[in-house]
């Protein structure tokens, strides 16, 4: 007994033990290694689980054809993610892998709410992403990295339109931080740097009475004429400019009337 202990304490007794132990583990990993390679685990579909509008299947092939390299264990995962969400519709994706031969894609499409400057889209959140699209949008104009803020006074201010059924064809940003927009009527407003809200939201409150049908001495009704243009830079109130320098139809000026300045903002 106290032989073998005296052996199996030996400094080269515990090299050799551990050698023996780790060759058996790289021929464990190498066995293991050799056979998640083989081809009977060869992955064959590609299934999108989520419906999609935008994305292709041939597009989807591409992806499948150059980024899924290996086998049901050995696929990196995240190497097709990431080119998944290269594709120009898509804004995330997510794969699983389903056991014997598929990966499953969930994808989540960009959904855009506008034009983006000259040749991108925005959505919603303000992400700016590139891609085809022949449906008919408004187009909102900005420096770079003020897509969000864009966005959100696009919806906050066609939020303030809508009782009059106004919708923005255009809203732009300048690079001064003034705004402009032209609606799906064509009048253009000039909105300026401060209070745009209030200063909106005050047009909207007096458009119906000085904009609105009238009648005619006969009593018939007379269509509403819409300004050509409005500034709203002024602190007081706003000038308008009628199609045909004609005068808003409840606009009854007393006395001579002297040219107010719009402000700066």
């Amino acid at each position: 007994m106290s032989d073998n202990a005296e052996f199996d304490a030996h400094p080269l007794c515990q090299v050799a033990r551990v050698l023996t132990w780790g060759a058996l583990g790289l021929f464990a990993y190498g066995a293991a290694s050799w056979l998640v390679a083989r081809p009977w685990f060869a992955l064959a579909t590609l299934e999108v689980k989520t419906p999609v509008a935008h994305v292709t299947e041939a597009q989807l092939r591409l992806v499948a054809e150059r980024k899924v390299r290996g086998t049901f264990f050995t696929v990196d995962i995240e190497r097709v993610r990431e080119s998944l969400e290269k594709l120009p519709w898509v804004r995330e994706a997510r794969v699983e892998r389903r056991w014997p031969d598929t990966l499953v894609v969930s994808l989540v499409e960009h959904v855009p709410l506008a034009r983006w400057n000259d040749d991108a889209l925005v959505d919603r959140e303000g992400n700016v992403f590139v891609a085809a699209v022949s449906d008919r949008l408004p187009r909102l104009w900005g420096p770079e990295d003020t897509s969000s803020e864009v966005v959100e006074t696009f919806l906050r201010h066609s939020q303030t339109l809508a009782p009059l059924g106004f919708k923005i064809d255009e809203l732009r940003l300048t690079p001064r931080r003034a705004w402009r927009m032209r609606l799906d009527s064509g009048m253009h407003i000039a909105l300026g740097r401060d209070s745009t809200d209030a200063r909106l939201a005050r047009f909207v409150a007096l458009y119906p009475r000085l904009f609105g049908a009238t009648q005619a001495a006969d009593g018939s009704p007379i269509a509403a004429v819409a300004p050509h243009t409005v500034d709203l830079r002024y602190p007081d109130g706003f000038a308008v400019r009628m199609p045909d320098n004609r005068q808003p139809a409840s606009f009854r000026p007393r006395g001579p009337v002297a040219p107010a300045q719009p402000s700066t903002t």
